[in-house]
């Protein structure tokens, strides 16, 4: 799969293609019916799909300061636009000049000059251009004039839990934020990821017997709500079992909020400085305080057996 990064990185010699537009963030459930009926179309007219996103996200510069939590990272985002059988994606960087760019002018210049799209294909609340004037209506308006069709495809509706809502980015978030990690698997399709760096913490941990790894998230991320976790620890491909700790850890009087894992009877794991990820399986329990440090131990221990327990009867 290709990456461009900016209109000037699209090859001067790529013809027609088939495109979507969007954030994207998550590549949720939705976004996945999306991208495939692209990639689908695409095979059948013959030429390439593109997804087209942005960087950072356009409520920052539209609104500064509003940056929603992030439930993927671009080169995430990538790869699982790529696992969709996507042939290229353009990440847009979205300054306060692109953003003025009328519907019309967007059109000509990305889809028009640039992509030469055949097709586009998006979901129906789909807005673009300044102000977010532009629709999917717009965008059939313009195709007759330049040349290229538009297919909606309506996003997956969640079910009598979700009160019958569309599958979004914004409510993922907000399960997120709640903790409710298996409400977002179920949108997202896979358990909600959380990336970042090994870096040093209190080695609290390794004193306890119970060796974590402190994860230093990327900006923005979006972080599930304090509590404890069943999920897995991924190092460098290998997606290890573990129990997952967030919060300030109030039994020892934290102040500064982290994500740490303790992969599962993995012994002599140095992980300082690599790259790795933390993915949520489900919610244990919130963060508490114990009244010695047996007790501490003892619960752990509890938290580690049920960890595995969900871990191993998850089918990846």
């Amino acid at each position: 799969m290709q990456r461009w990064r900016g209109l000037e990185d699209i090859p001067e010699d790529w013809g027609r293609s088939v495109v979507t537009i969007g954030s994207y963030d998550g590549v949720h459930r939705g976004h996945q019916l999306i991208i495939g009926r692209a990639v689908d179309r695409a095979k059948e007219l013959g030429v390439p799909s593109v997804v087209v996103t942005f960087d950072p996200h356009p409520s920052e510069v539209v609104r500064p300061g509003s940056h929603p939590p992030l439930l993927a990272p671009h080169h995430r985002r990538a790869e699982l636009m790529a696992e969709l059988g996507v042939d290229a994606v353009l990440v847009l960087p979205f300054t306060a000049e692109f953003s003025q760019l009328s519907p019309a002018d967007f059109v000509v210049k990305v889809l028009v000059d640039k992509l030469h799209a055949k097709a586009v294909v998006e979901g129906p609340n789909f807005r673009f251009g300044h102000k977010a004037a532009g629709t999917v209506e717009t965008l059939r308006e313009l195709g007759a004039t330049y040349d290229y069709e538009v297919e909606v495809v309506d996003l997956f509706v969640r079910g009598e839990a979700g009160g019958g809502v569309p599958f979004s980015s914004t409510l993922t978030r907000r399960l997120v934020a709640e903790g409710d990690v298996a409400g977002a698997m179920e949108i997202l399709g896979r358990p909600h990821r959380v990336e970042g760096v090994v870096v040093r913490g209190a080695q609290r941990g390794r004193e306890l017997g119970y060796p974590t790894a402190n994860v230093e998230t990327l900006p923005h991320t979006a972080i599930p709500a304090d509590g404890v976790y069943a999920g897995w620890l991924e190092v460098e491909g290998e997606a290890m079992p573990a129990a997952i700790s967030v919060g300030t850890n109030p039994q020892f009087d934290g102040t500064e909020r982290t994500v740490e894992a303790y992969a599962i009877d993995r012994v002599g794991l140095d992980l300082y400085g690599l790259h790795v990820a933390v993915d949520f399986l489900a919610y244990l329990r919130g963060q508490e305080t114990f009244g010695s440090i047996e007790a501490l131990l003892e619960r752990i221990a509890d938290d580690v057996k049920r960890s595995w327990a969900l871990v191993e009867a998850y089918e990846r």
